[in-house]
């Protein structure tokens, strides 16, 4: 459940996230180069795009939120708390501990569930219902990939374009950044600036992306080193076309696809560090490195306890394994090397 402030934040958010996406595809629809590739890529990939498609309606409905409407019986809900779509599909379903999938009584004492046969993937020790969790969490993995990647590539264009086109001191003030970077353990430097900043999803995001930008810096550094020396690029500068618009109708387009490649493929290492950052205690609340961090004692258990960590690993791995794949039609699709290669 979100913060009294939080869920109007959230809502915005959402609300922009939306309008994006709707923008995004009325320009794909317009031109004929994007459109081709989208048909390309949803005939290569369709059913990779599909699962991405329904773990993004699950973080859209869990970013939904409003207050009213609860029973007031209702167990374990806060009075006047801010419930999301997903929240209010789960309403009232805890239970008083642990439960198997789809079982009628507790898993440790037999007595009678409040709500028997209804808990599709079981409960957790609290007695939450671990299908709801999981629900819960693909939010979170959503908002650590998207938002992170959000503000580690445009970082990352800024110094390497800047260092590619214009050379000289910025590009050595930029080769001096990224190599120190580079040089400090990213694990350890990950683990500082999260301390520093303290735990929270923007924290995380922040210091994810801080660590996580020099690699596509110096993709994006060498891409516009090469793009700078064509004839075109040089025909603008001696007509008098100003530095800023060079770069922004010429540099930027032909780095447009580099730029969608590395978004998919910077989503997956994201969500597996925020997992890894869970497993050493200073994950995001809600995460599905969370709920892998705290079924670690459940696996010594006698009878195990599968279920959680069970389901938080197979939508973890659902969810990487999707991007991953449609990752890589993007690649095979948009990368004009890739497709010379195939002919």
């Amino acid at each position: 459940m979100m913060g009294v402030d939080a869920y109007i934040w959230s809502n915005l958010m959402t609300v922009l996230l939306i309008a994006g996406a709707v923008y995004a595809a009325r320009v794909v629809r317009a031109q004929r180069l994007w459109r081709e590739a989208a048909g390309e890529l949803w005939r290569r990939r369709r059913f990779a795009i599909v699962v991405v498609g329904i773990y993004l309606g699950i973080g859209v409905a869990d970013s939904i939120a409003w207050v009213g409407g609860v029973p007031e019986d209702a167990v374990g809900v806060l009075p006047n708390a801010p419930l999301s779509l997903i929240d209010r599909l789960f309403l009232d379903t805890r239970e008083a501990s642990y439960s198997a999938p789809l079982a009628s009584v507790e898993f440790y004492g037999g007595k009678a569930l409040r709500h028997p046969g209804s808990h599709l993937l079981g409960t957790d020790i609290l007695g939450r219902d671990v299908l709801y969790m999981v629900f819960k969490g693909a939010r979170v993995a959503l908002l650590i990939g998207g938002l992170t990647s959000l503000i580690a590539i445009p970082l990352a264009l800024l110094f390497g374009v800047s260092a590619g086109y214009f050379g000289g001191r910025i590009d050595d003030a930029v080769f001096f950044i990224i190599s120190t970077l580079a040089a400090i353990p990213g694990l350890l430097l990950l683990i500082a600036l999260i301390m520093v900043m303290g735990r929270g999803t923007v924290s995380v995001c922040i210091a994810l992306a801080v660590t996580g930008w020099v690699g596509f810096c110096r993709l994006s550094r060498a891409e516009t080193l090469k793009l700078r020396e064509l004839d075109y690029i040089q025909a603008a500068r001696a007509l008098g076309v100003s530095e800023a618009r060079i770069i922004l109708r010429h540099i930027l387009p032909n780095l447009a696809h580099l730029i969608v490649i590395t978004f998919v493929l910077t989503f997956s290492g994201l969500v597996l560090s925020e997992a890894t950052l869970s497993w050493l205690g200073i994950g995001v609340d809600g995460s599905w490195g969370q709920m892998i961090d705290g079924a670690r004692d459940e696996l010594s258990r006698s009878p195990i306890v599968w279920w959680n960590i069970g389901a938080a690993g197979a939508a973890l791995f659902g969810l990487i394994l999707a991007v991953n794949a449609v990752g890589d039609a993007i690649r095979d699709v948009l990368d004009p090397r890739t497709l010379r290669g195939s002919e």
